[in-house]
Parts: C-alpha cells; sequence; structure tokens
C-alpha cells in the first residue's frame, strides 16, 4: 500500500467514530465510547510510528498529537480526542497528498521506465525484463515504447520523441548508425535497436538514480526544522503547564497541545523544497537533493568551464576561402581520416551537397596533416607548417576573422600550390551570453571560464559571453584550485561536462554537470543539465531561491499562528474541539503556501 493510501486508511476510524458517535447522541444515547474507539486506533499507529522514529534517531512533534489524543481520554473528553485523531490523520493524509503533487515531475520519469523488451532471439522476437538485457542485443522498439536501454539504430531512420531526456519539445529524426539515448519514445515507425549498454549503465538509469536519491534526501534546512522543532515542543509543554498550573484547569492545557497538533514547521519545509526539486526538473535541470536545491539559493559566484558546456563540444567549419573546390578536395582527401578536424571538414562539405570522391595513397601524419591523390591530383591539409613546407604560394584572404579569435586554421595544397584556407571553430553555444545576464539578474556576483585551452581561445569566448574573468591551461587540480579562492567572494557553482571536470564539480558548494551522458561528471555533480537548454539553469536558481524563501515564509506564519492559538487556549477562549479545528485551518493554510513553489 503507498504512503497516500495508508494515510487515506488512517482516516476511516475517526470518521467512523464521529458518524457513530452522531448517531448515538441523535438517538438520545451517550455517544463518548464511540468517539473513544475512533481515537484509539490512531493513537495506537502513532505511537507504533513513533517507536520506529526514535529507533532511527528521529525525534519529532508527533509526540505531541500522542499526549493531546491520549490526555483527552484520560480526562473523557473523547469527542475532542476524536476531533484530534481526525485532524492528525487529515493533516498527514494532505501532507503526503502535497508531497505527492510537489514530485509529480520526478514520479513521471520514474513511471516512464520501462519494465519489459523486445530482444531477437534464435526463436524470433522474446519479451525480456530489461535486466536482462546486455551489449550486443538486438531490440525490437514499437511505435510509443520507450527505448530501454542506450543503443545505435539499426533501421533506416525513427522519429525519437526526447523530451524527457533533453527536455527539447521537438521530436529527433535519427538515421541508421545514429546513438540514441535510453528513455527517449519512438514517435515513428517500429525499428531495431543494438543495445550498447545494459540497463543499468544506460543514460536514463543514470537519470533514475538521481531521481531516486533526490526523493530520499533531506536539506539542512529540513534538519534545522527538526532542531526548531525540539524548542516548539519545549515552548507547547511550557505553556499547557503553566496554564493548567495558574487556573487548576485541565482542559485548558489540552486546549494549548490541540492547538500545537501538528506543528506545521515539520510540514511546510519538506514540501517546499520537495516542490523546488520537481520544479526543477520540469525545466530540465534534475538536483539530486534537497540539500543541493537550499544551497543553490545561496549562489553568489559561478565557475564555468569552456569546451562542451559553453561552446558546442566539437569543431565546425567557420569560414574558407579558396572555392568550393578546394573545399572539395580537402573533404574528400579527410574522409581517411578519423580526426576531429577532418570529420568536421567532411560534413561541412556534405551539408554543402558537394560529390566527395574517394581518395587514394592517403598518408597522415598525426597531429600534423595528410597528404595524398583525389581524381589524380595530389592533395595536402593540415596545419600552416605542415602544408607550406610542402606547397608553394600564399594562402588566398578570408574575408573576415572577427570574432573568430582562437579558432583553428588549416590550408590546403593542389597539386604543390597553397589553394584554401579553412578556418574551424568550437561555435559558443546561442543561449550562453543571455544565461550570464539572467544569472546575474538571480544574484551571482561573479562569473568565471576555466579551461584547459589555450590563452586566445579561452578569452575570445570569456569576452564573447562577459565573464569577469577567464583562465586557459588549467589541469583539473587547477580548476579545483581556482574554485576554493574563488570561495572569497560567495558560495560557488561549478559548470562542467567531462571527466577532467569531475573534481572541481565534487567540490564545489554546487556542482551542474552539463548533459547526463557524461558519466564522471554526472556522478560527481550535485546537478544535471539533462538537455542543452543551458539557459535554464538561471530558472532553477530563481526556482530555489522560491522555494528556500517559501519554506521559511511558511514556518514563520505556522508557528506565529499556532503559538497565538496556543496563548489563546491558555487564557480560556479555545476549548480543545474549537483548537484541534484551528490547527487544522493553519495546517491547510501551510501546505498551500509551500506549494506555491511549484510555480514560476
Amino acid at each position: 500500500m503507498t504512503p497516500l493510501a495508508d494515510r487515506r486508511a488512517l482516516l476511516a476510524p475517526p470518521l467512523l467514530g464521529l458518524l457513530v458517535g452522531g448517531v448515538l447522541w441523535a438517538l438520545g444515547h451517550v455517544p463518548g465510547a464511540a468517539f473513544a474507539m475512533g481515537a484509539l486506533p490512531v493513537l495506537v499507529i502513532l505511537l507504533a510510528e513513533m517507536a520506529r522514529s526514535l529507533r532511527r534517531g528521529d525525534f519529532g512533534l508527533d509526540l505531541i498529537a500522542a499526549l493531546a489524543i491520549g490526555f483527552a481520554l484520560v480526562m473523557d473528553e473523547n469527542l475532542a480526542a476524536n476531533v484530534v485523531a481526525l485532524m492528525y490523520a487529515g493533516g498527514q493524509f494532505l501532507d503526503d497528498h502535497a508531497r505527492h503533487r510537489a514530485s509529480a515531475e520526478m514520479t513521471a520519469l520514474l513511471a516512464r521506465q520501462p519494465r519489459t523488451a523486445l530482444r531477437h532471439g534464435a526463436q524470433g522476437l522474446e519479451e525480456v525484463p530489461i535486466a536482462a538485457l546486455r551489449p550486443g542485443d538486438r531490440l525490437l522498439v514499437p511505435r510509443g515504447a520507450v527505448l530501454p536501454v542506450d543503443g545505435v539504430l539499426e533501421g533506416e531512420a525513427a522519429l525519437l520523441d526526447t523530451a524527457a531526456v533533453t527536455g527539447e519539445p521537438l521530436p529527433l529524426r535519427a538515421t541508421r548508425g545514429d546513438a540514441l539515448l535510453s528513455g527517449c519514445a519512438n514517435a515513428g515507425e517500429a525499428f531495431d535497436l543494438l543495445a550498447t549498454t545494459d540497463a543499468e549503465a544506460s543514460t536514463y538509469g543514470g537519470i533514475l538514480r538521481l531521481v531516486r536519491a533526490a526523493q530520499e534526501s533531506r536539506a539542512p534546512m529540513a534538519r534545522l526544522a527538526d532542531r526548531w522543532a525540539l524548542g516548539f515542543l519545549a515552548l507547547t509543554l511550557t505553556i499547557a503547564g503553566g496554564a493548567w498550573a495558574a487556573t487548576g484547569e485541565a482542559t485548558r492545557a489540552l486546549a494549548v497541545l490541540v492547538v500545537a497538533t501538528p506543528c506545521p514547521l515539520i510540514l511546510a519545509v519538506p514540501v517546499a523544497l520537495m516542490a523546488g526539486l520537481s520544479r526543477a526538473a520540469k525545466l530540465g535541470v534534475l538536483v539530486k537533493s534537497a540539500a543541493a536545491l537550499e544551497a543553490m539559493s545561496r549562489i553568489r559566484v559561478v565557475i564555468m568551464d569552456k569546451t562542451g558546456t559553453l561552446t558546442r563540444g566539437q569543431a565546425e567549419l567557420v569560414a574558407h576561402a579558396g572555392g568550393e573546390e578546394a573545399l572539395r578536395l580537402a573533404a574528400s582527401l579527410d574522409q581517411a581520416s578519423t580526426h576531429p578536424i577532418a570529420r568536421a571538414l567532411v560534413g561541412a562539405a556534405r551539408a554543402r551537397g558537394l560529390a566527395l570522391a574517394t581518395p587514394e595513397s592517403v598518408r597522415e601524419t598525426p597531429g600534423e596533416g595528410l597528404e595524398g591523390l583525389v581524381e589524380g591530383q595530389r592533395v595536402l591539409v593540415g596545419g600552416a607548417g605542415f602544408v607550406q613546407a610542402r606547397a608553394e604560394g600564399a594562402p588566398p584572404p578570408l574575408d573576415a576573422e572577427e570574432g573568430l579569435e582562437g579558432a583553428t586554421r588549416s590550408l590546403v595544397a593542389v597539386e604543390g600550390r597553397v589553394a584554401g584556407v579553412l578556418l574551424f571553430a568550437d561555435r559558443l553555444r546561442p543561449e550562453a551570453p543571455a544565461l550570464l545576464a539572467a544569472l546575474r539578474r538571480q544574484g551571482v556576483a561573479r562569473v568565471e571560464l576555466a579551461s584547459g585551452d589555450t590563452e586566445a581561445r579561452v578569452s575570445a569566448i570569456g569576452r564573447a559571453v562577459g565573464a569577469d574573468e577567464a583562465h586557459a591551461r588549467l589541469a583539473p587540480s587547477g580548476k579545483v584550485a581556482l574554485l576554493h579562492a574563488a570561495r572569497a567572494h560567495g558560495p560557488v557553482m561549478m559548470l562542467g561536462d567531462g571527466l577532467n571536470d569531475a573534481p572541481a564539480l565534487a567540490a564545489a558548494d554546487v556542482g551542474v554537470a552539463v548533459g547526463v551522458r557524461g558519466a564522471a561528471a554526472a556522478q560527481a555533480a550535485d546537478a544535471v543539465l539533462l538537455g542543452d537548454g543551458l539557459g535554464r539553469l538561471a530558472e532553477v536558481l530563481a526556482a530555489a531561491t522560491r522555494a528556500r524563501a517559501i519554506a521559511r515564509q511558511s514556518v514563520v506564519a505556522g508557528i506565529g499562528l499556532s503559538t497565538l492559538g496556543m496563548i489563546a487556549a491558555a487564557a480560556g477562549y479555545l476549548t480543545p474541539v474549537q483548537g484541534a479545528l484551528l490547527q487544522e485551518a493553519i495546517d491547510v493554510a501551510v501546505i498551500l503556501n509551500a506549494l506555491r513553489a511549484l510555480r514560476a
């Protein structure tokens, strides 16, 4: 039975007790026994839960509820005991319902996980648990099914809904050989998938582990609320005892206990923070814990890796000179290389519709360039030193290189003469400048770049995005040292995407991994940006700040109203039944206020 169903069942005894007691009273009979029988089951369950909590080392304010129900029964205030039991059970149900609603986005991720998959076997298709899948298995993914593991598309084409994994609302069209992520849904015809991971090591498996960890976490603010709860318990017992001692009326002490049952303090903080976690998940940022969300609300310094974080993480052809023929010949030769620059050139040529020829007699000098025959012509492609040592002539001028500082320059030579210039760069993500501006609006006072790349490239990106400082040629240990130094300006958030960023992500007050596929970065980080929407991060900081503020508002308002109610009860202005109704109204108001953290 789910916690929500358990709480619903807890409501039954006091409701039944009130119903039977009301019927007996209407018929002229004494209803006290019915009211007592309605309260007793709640008291027994409450005492059992308290015992389990004490064994775990937890101490909460359920003690006040137990005292109120038990004291009312001893004093023969059976109606008050039944009403308190009903209000306690109702408050617990309302609390669980609010938590369920607050974590809806995260729960939806868990609910999407497939339980079985269709695997091609010797006897044809067989339905197997996803735990049985292994790399190399060939799977059939029907229309509407969620990919159970990461894999490679074996069919000609596929249409995928990637919103749950990347946050991208538009369908993605994939072609044969493309890598596909688990958690995406098949939005087109059925296709075959060659598994490259098992379910546990898959992209979606990693996301689900992060979701479970976030749901089970507790924030420092929640632990602080527990400590405040002890003070509130002492205040409650002092007011109740003082009222009894001063007036000799035990009913006043009972009314005080009833007004304090249950305390909004233990409801507001977890609901508000869980709502903040759910809001972040809806924005495409999976925050691993409530503690990390709370820490996000205090961030004043952001340090960002460059490659793969502020930039796309792959080279692109951004400019060329010498004409389309020089580009076509160079791309034809580069088909024989696996270098990232070569792949970028081949991709750019194909995107332009150029017909590439098959290269022959290719020789590659690692890190420098290639030479070979293309359609009978001797072609060279590579760095300036490599090409100019083997060919004559000056390279043709590029029209403009403004804004391309730090780009990689390659030359093309045909039949011994320099024929073209190629310029490659790792392009800045288009949302990066806007992100920095949005972060500053959220209270971030300082933004720094940290990269292992060259000074020219890092400085160019730093100027483009408006960073306060840009640090180049940093090893992983250098990024950690930079992070510690930046703490002089306030709590630090680190953004990174690769293995070399993992130490800094782990050392930061909040580490954010850009993309779940970088396993080391995702494990070390406190939050994971699921898609490419880097700009959402500022919204998540705003959501974290809002959730923390709402939690504090709810605590202050709830404790303040409860204290005023206890004083009124001690002065004799509230009966125990009236006190129970007042406290329930306070609880409802506090929870509804905490749920405001779900909204933008």
